[in-house]
């Protein structure tokens, strides 16, 4: 039962590191599907459902996203991403019909909180942490700032982290005052 356990608030971190995922690879030029059911089942229903599947048919690069805002152990992260990666690679090759995808996904799960210090994958799909996916986003921002090149207003999250990124060294000076 505890794969099935909800903390209150757990939905909002996910659908927000969700968008925030789904953003940044639409933004970088990727054709992005979000939650996705795949594999219906006879009786109504599906065999599982995918976070966010994107892909760039420049690159012909594939990637598979699950997020999770879980305190669950590493055990139960393993069984419950395996799960959902051996979905993907069962079914992604439906979401993106009459585009010749590659044979290889890279998958990243996604956590809001917990440690990759020991655990660098999970489930078949590398660990990457929200804050080292934020990390990622601010980096490749620098230097892009608003009044040249603004993102588009189309992705809220990434022009907020854009701002953050032109407007670095007053927040900084601001949250280091006592």
């Amino acid at each position: 039962m505890q794969d099935q356990m909800r903390f209150e608030g757990e939905d909002m971190q996910v659908n927000f590191m969700e968008e925030l995922a789904a953003e940044w690879f639409e933004y970088l030029g990727y054709i992005v599907k979000r939650n996705e059911h795949v594999g219906p089942l006879s009786g109504g229903g599906y065999e599982g459902e995918l976070d966010i599947v994107a892909f760039n048919p420049k690159k012909n690069h594939l990637v598979h996203i699950e997020t999770s805002a879980d305190a669950d152990s590493w055990t139960t992260r393993e069984r419950r991403f395996s799960k959902k990666f051996e979905s993907g690679a069962k079914y992604i090759g439906t979401l993106f019909e009459g585009l010749t995808i590659p044979d290889e996904v890279e998958r990243r799960a996604i956590f809001v909180f917990g440690s990759d210090k020991n655990h660098k994958a999970v489930g078949g799909g590398r660990v990457q942490l929200a804050k080292d996916l934020i990390l990622e986003i601010l980096n490749k921002l620098k230097g892009i700032t608003s009044s040249s090149r603004a993102v588009p207003e189309k992705y809220p999250i990434l022009r907020v982290l854009q701002m953050i990124t032109d407007h670095r060294k007053k927040i900084v000076q601001e949250l280091g005052k006592k």
